[in-house]
């Protein structure tokens, strides 16, 4: 197939690697570097979010993403616990971390830990929960004369902490109020 491949890459694999190819007509030359990376796990181009927000009840990802080569090992820690795979937890091969169902005990502060064979490093942020957007009075079925006009109500609790924006869609595609104004009317009533 003309593929070169390398294994265990050592600092002396190195270098600039030159393809040949030949035939009855002629030969054509094309050349590759190969560089070799390596290099203890950082998080200061990718640090952790110090603060991460998980609705009541849903789940959350926090993300670990350091540079690092070769790839890291991963685990987390919240307080002084370590954690470990369960029901609710779950750690990604890509140092992620997944909380499912949450609830308030899972608030506090969550340091993910990468190590490799050139060194660690960690990163920590804080978990908070927030209550969940719950849709309190959603959009009922209408039955309308062609030529007349419908109202369509959709009411939502949420978090006082957050914004909340109501999107509507019309069979799964998304109404853009500014381009379809003389069409779908929309009021906010707060």
């Amino acid at each position: 197939k003309g593929e070169l491949r390398m294994q265990s890459l050592t600092f002396d694999d190195a270098g600039m690697y030159q393809c040949i190819a030949e035939n009855m007509h002629g030969i054509i030359y094309a050349n590759a570097e190969l560089k070799i990376v390596a290099s203890p796990p950082t998080f200061e181009l990718n640090p952790m979010k110090k603060k991460i927000l998980a609705a009541k009840g849903g789940h959350v990802i926090i993300e670990c993403k350091p540079k690092a080569a070769p790839k890291p090992k991963f685990s987390w820690s919240k307080g002084t616990e370590l954690l470990v795979n369960g029901s609710r937890i779950r750690i990604w091969d890509d140092g992620s971390l997944e909380i499912i169902n949450v609830t308030k005990l899972d608030e506090g502060r969550y340091t993910c830990f990468a190590e490799n064979n050139r060194g660690k490093a960690n990163s920590t942020g804080v978990l908070e929960m927030t209550e969940a957007t719950r849709i309190t009075l959603a959009p009922l079925n209408v039955d309308v004369t062609v030529g007349e006009n419908a109202t369509m109500q959709c009411i939502a609790s949420h978090d006082p902490t957050l914004d909340l924006t109501f999107i509507w869609s019309l069979n799964g595609f998304v109404i853009d109020f500014e381009k379809e104004h003389e069409h779908y009317e929309r009021n906010v009533m707060v």
